[in-house]
């Protein structure tokens, strides 16, 4: 269950520690949303679409559906897991210029619930935090039926 802090709504400064996480395009043309706020301030590199880049880790959002997120979401996840002294900031992704929900995106995210360096936007934990609640609940149906049913 993700229970943590969550990414404060506007990002104008990052402790030394601290990571801003943004939606990309594989081009890395940072030219406007959080793409720009990460090439203008915590060192985004233009050409450069995806991962870390001064202070900022771009996750391409730009490239098709859902489903070509996802790699690029576990890339993230591992690079964060693999670097527990980084604290990792993340921005709705793909709910601005890409035109995603967070309801789409956020499932993306389930597997970042207990990686303690990973912060998530308010609306991405509070799904993530519905599916864990749905998946646990439906073993706890399960444990209601009797073993001489199986």
């Amino acid at each position: 269950m993700y229970n943590r802090p969550f990414t404060p709504e506007w990002i104008t400064e990052l402790e030394p520690n601290e990571v801003f996480v943004f939606g990309s395009n594989l081009a890395g043309m940072h030219a406007g949303g959080a793409a720009r706020v990460a090439f203008e301030n915590f060192g985004a590199i233009y050409g450069e679409g995806t991962g870390l880049q001064g202070q900022s880790y771009a996750i391409p959002t730009m490239q098709g559906g859902v489903d070509t997120i996802e790699p690029y979401v576990k890339e993230f996840i591992a690079f964060a897991k693999a670097h527990p002294e980084l604290t990792f900031l993340v921005t709705p992704i793909g709910c601005g210029i890409a035109g995603f929900t967070a309801q789409e995106i956020a499932p993306l995210f389930y597997h970042a619930m207990d990686v303690e360096n990973i912060i998530l936007p308010e609306e991405f934990a509070e799904i993530v935090n519905d599916i864990h609640d749905r998946f646990i609940n439906s073993f706890d149906h399960d444990s209601d039926r009797s073993s001489d049913n199986w």
